[in-house]
């Protein structure tokens, strides 16, 4: 035996509170499962040297077994997320309106994990598809855990529940071919779009800008539903639940999200993390719209239609607590794989609506826990399982880790064991009267399909204007089936007009469809700036990415001021240059690099600048690499700046353009600072005509 495989026996908390064996170099003892040293972890046990492997090998088949049984089914939708801890802190007590302990007790702690995810693509598929982001919030209150299961739209495609398989199947790649991966860019989608519509509010929400997000921090996120508030009275108010980024909203263009999976298909993923480990902690306002019966008998819309909103200009959103994302899981398996959302996770206080979407997702919700986990157990895991004292007489099946204890497992016993209920501080539905005929209808007042569509389109700026025409007309130009395409424009013409001659002229139809007859009329609604997001720009830089591309032979000086002024702005600084050892300054002085040029594009930064020698411009002007760094921060609207010599040197040999106010030279004095301030704009859109 080597020194290097001997043991010493040392006192070291295992598991469950055991001492392990430890190495003689210091590492524990590689063990089983059930604690039995391993002595050789690189050899099957074989008879003789080229012998068969002998079935006897307990330590192989052990290690094979869990291996072939790592992976659990991945979610229908939803696979690819990403999660992260944080809390929630409730500034304003809403004791009038629910006696939920979470929103009544304020300056209050509550632990939280999030889970951001893409809805269609597989686990495997890119992070800048374009598609709804689902922002699901898990918050372990003292009264059990409180699951709001959102988007980062608050609409949805369909009003019934009975209607989800047949939408999901549409959206994911048709069967036949297994293809297009996380994308709708296909007939199935469109032509289930087209024959629903009910969709087509929603089919404007995906075609915006909303669905290419330029991260998880930079979005909004939405309960979806209406919920209902019920106070220590028992009174109930309706509410719905907004999640505010006080980072701003940010989207990317579509050539942008292209090029970004290219070059980095973790990127939204890379900047959370990123963002946590720098310190720069994203928070989100939870927001709610609170109205009463009143407001929803009089309102011209449904508020049980979850293809419905309410205008933040009609109801406000009333900002009660922060969100604060802060630590990143110590294993992305054991919490962000495992964890486990219910739309019926609520708490006293807190109660649900008819809304019928939401009345199928509680039933599917737990459903779907158990074939993903493999056990009605799964609250047992950690990061499912509540933080607040817990009792219950559920017992035994696969995965159990705790059992009741004593001798009555049942209620009522008269051994005076067990847990009871608590009839005053228990969940208690709220007693709404319901009467009817039992029967298989979709009420009258969720008719109305096109007048949020057309409220939608007509609250964006020409900008997003545009982005929403040359989204259809990219999805749909991919649909092979001309009836989908014109069937798909004739329902954009009750949206508007405008709209759907752009798309018909980008898909060269011939002649413009009829328009179907609508279940109601459209009505004219008021637009609603809250619904854009370039009218509720941040009109700050923090937070975001500043690539800066450097030379050979540069003046430090002027690099060291632009650093600075990203700083200052709360921007952070990546230098690209030709090779990742980075470059020398005039002065001799080595300025390293995080990025080698051909490995960082400029579409993973929200500003570029180049700094340059002389020879080192006349270089970048050679370097397709280069060219395209400049020419696609330009195409993209950014905001670049430039030392003079990039100016003469690099510039004409990138751009065919003369630079517009949206191109800065960082001369001598405040350049950096102004250009800064200038970025805080996100991007020069008068760049758009």
């Amino acid at each position: 035996m080597t020194d290097k495989t001997k043991v010493k026996t040392e006192s070291k908390p295992g598991n469950g509170g055991e001492t392990h064996q430890v190495a003689g170099d210091g590492h524990e003892t590689m063990t089983t499962q059930v604690g039995m040293p391993i002595s050789d972890d690189q050899n099957t046990l074989k008879i003789g040297d080229r012998g068969p492997t002998l079935v006897e090998d307990q330590v192989f088949r052990e290690k094979l077994f869990h291996f072939d049984h790592e992976r659990i089914p991945e979610r229908v939708v939803h696979a690819r997320g990403y999660g992260v801890h944080g809390t929630f802190e409730l500034t304003e007590d809403l004791s009038d309106l629910t006696r939920a302990r979470i929103l009544t007790e304020v300056g209050e702690k509550t632990d939280v994990f999030v889970r951001f995810s893409t809805v269609a693509g597989n686990k495997g598929s890119f992070d800048l598809a374009r598609d709804v982001r689902g922002f699901a919030v898990k918050l372990y209150t003292k009264e059990g855990n409180w699951d709001l299961v959102g988007n980062n739209i608050p609409v949805f495609f369909i009003q019934d529940a009975i209607k989800f398989p047949d939408l999901i199947h549409a959206a994911k790649q048709e069967p036949d071919r297994a293809f297009p991966q996380a994308q709708t860019a296909h007939d199935n989608f469109w032509d289930f779009i087209s024959l629903m519509p009910e969709a087509t509010h929603m089919a404007l929400w995906i075609m915006s800008d909303r669905t290419i997000p330029r991260s998880f921090r930079f979005m909004e996120g939405f309960g979806v539903h209406t919920f209902r508030l019920v106070n220590a009275e028992g009174k109930s108010t309706f509410v719905k639940f907004h999640w505010k980024p006080r980072q701003g909203m940010q989207s990317v263009l579509w050539d942008e999200a292209v090029k970004i999976n290219g070059a980095d298909p973790d990127f939204h993923r890379r900047d959370m993390w990123n963002a946590i480990q720098s310190g720069d902690y994203p928070q989100w306002d939870l927001g709610l719209q609170i109205f009463d019966d009143a407001f929803a008998d009089s309102f011209d819309f449904d508020v049980l239609d979850a293809t419905k909103i309410i205008p933040e200009e009609q109801v406000p959103v009333r900002k009660v607590g922060t969100l604060t994302l802060n630590r990143m899981p110590d294993n992305f398996f054991a919490d962000t794989e495992q964890v486990a959302f219910q739309t019926g996770n609520i708490v006293p206080g807190i109660d649900h609506s008819n809304d019928p979407l939401l009345q199928g997702r509680n039933f599917s919700y737990l459903d779907t826990q158990l074939k993903r986990l493999g056990s009605p157990n799964f609250n047992h895991i950690p990061i499912n399982a509540p933080k607040c004292p817990f009792a219950h007489l559920q017992q035994d099946g696969h995965m159990a880790m705790h059992n009741p204890v004593g001798r009555a497992n049942y209620e009522p016993n008269s051994h005076g064991e067990g847990p009871r209920e608590v009839p005053e501080r228990g969940f208690r539905s709220y007693p709404a009267e319901e009467a009817g005929t039992k029967q298989r209808v979709r009420s009258e007042t969720f008719a109305d399909h096109y007048s949020q569509a057309r409220q939608f389109y007509l609250s964006q700026t020409d900008v997003e204007k545009d982005h929403i025409a040359d989204a259809f007309i990219f999805e749909l130009s991919k649909v092979e089936r001309l009836a989908i395409r014109q069937r798909m424009v004739g329902h954009l013409i009750h949206v508007d007009e405008g709209l759907a001659e752009m798309v018909a002229e980008g898909l060269g139809l011939a002649e413009m469809p009829e328009a179907p007859e609508p279940a109601r009329p459209v009505i004219e609604t008021e637009p609603s700036p809250a619904l854009s997001i370039l009218k509720n720009a941040p009109e700050s830089f923090a937070g975001r990415k500043l690539g800066v591309l450097l030379t050979d032979g540069i003046d430090g000086g002027r690099f060291d001021a632009l650093k600075k002024a990203a700083e200052a702005a709360g921007a952070k600084v990546e230098v690209v240059a030709e090779k990742v050892g980075g470059v020398t300054t005039a002065r001799g002085k080595t300025i390293e690099a995080h990025e080698k040029l051909d490995g960082a594009p400029s579409v993973l930064y929200d500003a570029v600048a180049v700094i340059a020698s002389e020879e080192g411009a006349a270089k970048l002007g050679r370097m397709h690499g280069a060219r395209a760094f400049l020419a696609d921060a330009h195409a993209h609207k950014k905001f670049i700046a430039l030392s003079p010599e990039a100016r003469e040197g690099f510039w004409p040999a990138a751009v065919p353009a003369d630079p517009d106010d949206g191109v800065m030279v960082l001369d001598e004095g405040e350049g950096a600072t102004a250009f800064l301030e200038a970025c805080a704009a996100l991007r020069f859109w008068e760049r758009e005509a």
